[in-house]
């Protein structure tokens, strides 16, 4: 029996904005839940869980998969792995880094994608904006930002950005199976460092209930909430929703981790909220939401106007 996508039900009683909102704070509360375990497991051992259960989920979620049907479909498909392996580096980042500034440092990357090559004085300004950000973030006066912390969420960044890229070859012929496909080599990329680091405590019930409940938060709901908001808005104005996620992570890290800000870093991620918002908008509206855009994070979003495929990968 095929698993509907959480959210579907919702999708039709609550305002599709709301949801879109609703997946940023599923996912950095479930990020800040995994930084809570780094006392139990190392970081690599929570983001070996996450992967690893949240492949499961999106397994059993959107089946039956449509396979690689050629080289270059399989390849872009193991590029599409390891980006999202890469984007995971956010989680041993966040032992040097507070939630909110590691976020933020992360939405470079649909940042980045988004102004890429364009020499419009829009997108200049959008550069500026998120330089004066990065540059606020930094306040010395509120403590160093360790630079490992810097280098990995960085990398994150990178792999987020070649993660977008590779969504938009990937869904208009694999759609859902890409990510379905992904995730497992994504996790199988982890595995051996997970289990070297942490050995038979990551297989403990409380540790899998855990790891569990961190790949539901932040992958399985938020990945189903924006799809069922995506049938009703277009991609650009979840892209700027979602460009909010630095903000909810600030609020998240208060709540769960009792991480406090500065006035002048919180000021820096919003904006840096703001440029993303404008670039991700800016670059959307050029595309008339054709094809997926940088507007989500989480998922190789398709809207209701996109073609449909079958399982043989034809136009219907």
């Amino acid at each position: 029996m095929d698993l509907k996508p959480i959210g579907g039900d919702a999708g039709d009683v609550i305002p599709a904005p709301l949801l879109v909102l609703a997946a940023a704070f599923c996912t950095q509360s479930g990020q800040a839940l995994g930084k809570h375990l780094f006392d139990r497991l190392d970081p690599l051992g929570v983001l070996c869980l996450r992967l690893g259960i949240a492949a499961l989920i999106v397994v059993g979620l959107y089946r039956p998969i449509r396979r690689p049907r050629t080289r270059r479909q399989a390849a872009a498909v193991a590029g599409f792995g390891v980006a999202v392996a890469g984007m995971n580096l956010i989680y041993p980042a966040l032992e040097y880094l507070p939630l909110g500034v590691a976020s933020t440092i992360q939405l470079m990357g649909p940042l980045t994608v988004a102004v890429a090559g364009s020499r419009s004085a829009r997108d200049l300004v959008v550069v500026a904006l998120a330089a004066a950000g990065l540059w606020l973030i930094r306040d010395p006066a509120s403590g160093p930002l360790h630079w490992q912390g810097l280098l990995l969420a960085g990398a994150s960044a990178v792999a987020m950005g070649s993660y977008l890229l590779l969504s938009r070859e990937l869904a208009g012929t694999l759609g859902h199976s890409a990510l379905a496909v992904a995730l497992p080599v994504a996790a199988c990329l982890w595995l051996p460092a997970g289990i070297a680091n942490n050995g038979a405590t990551m297989i403990q019930p409380q540790m899998l209930a855990w790891g569990a409940a961190v790949a539901i938060l932040s992958a399985a709901v938020p990945y189903s909430l924006e799809m069922a908001a995506l049938e009703r808005i277009s991609a650009a104005t979840a892209g700027v929703l979602l460009s909010l996620e630095p903000v909810v992570a600030a609020i998240a890290g208060l709540l769960v981790l009792d991480e406090t800000l500065s006035i002048r870093r919180s000021l820096g991620i919003a904006v840096i909220c703001v440029a993303t918002a404008t670039a991700i908008r800016h670059a959307n509206t050029s595309a008339n939401t054709r094809r997926p855009t940088a507007g989500s994070p989480h998922s190789a979003v398709r809207t209701t106007q996109d073609r449909q495929w079958d399982d043989t990968g034809e136009q219907r």
